[in-house]
């Protein structure tokens, strides 16, 4: 399977920065980010982001601003 293959299944996956992305998961997920618990297929997961992540702003920003 590739990325490029409209049946291939992903999860989505974040960072310690509360930032977004998006795995096949045939593949291991890399260090440092973690399944948010939301697989299927590309669009299905960039879907559940775009809903999701609304402020992109990192993690350590958002807390440095809120201070």
């Amino acid at each position: 399977m590739s990325i490029d293959n409209p049946n291939t299944e992903f999860t989505v996956v974040i960072n310690d920065q509360e930032q977004y992305s998006i795995w096949p998961t045939y593949h291991a997920v890399p260090a440092g980010w973690k399944e948010v618990g939301v697989v299927g297929n590309k669009e299905q997961c960039l879907a559940h982001i775009k809903a999701t992540w609304t402020d992109m702003r990192p993690k350590s920003l958002r807390d440095a601003l809120a201070s």
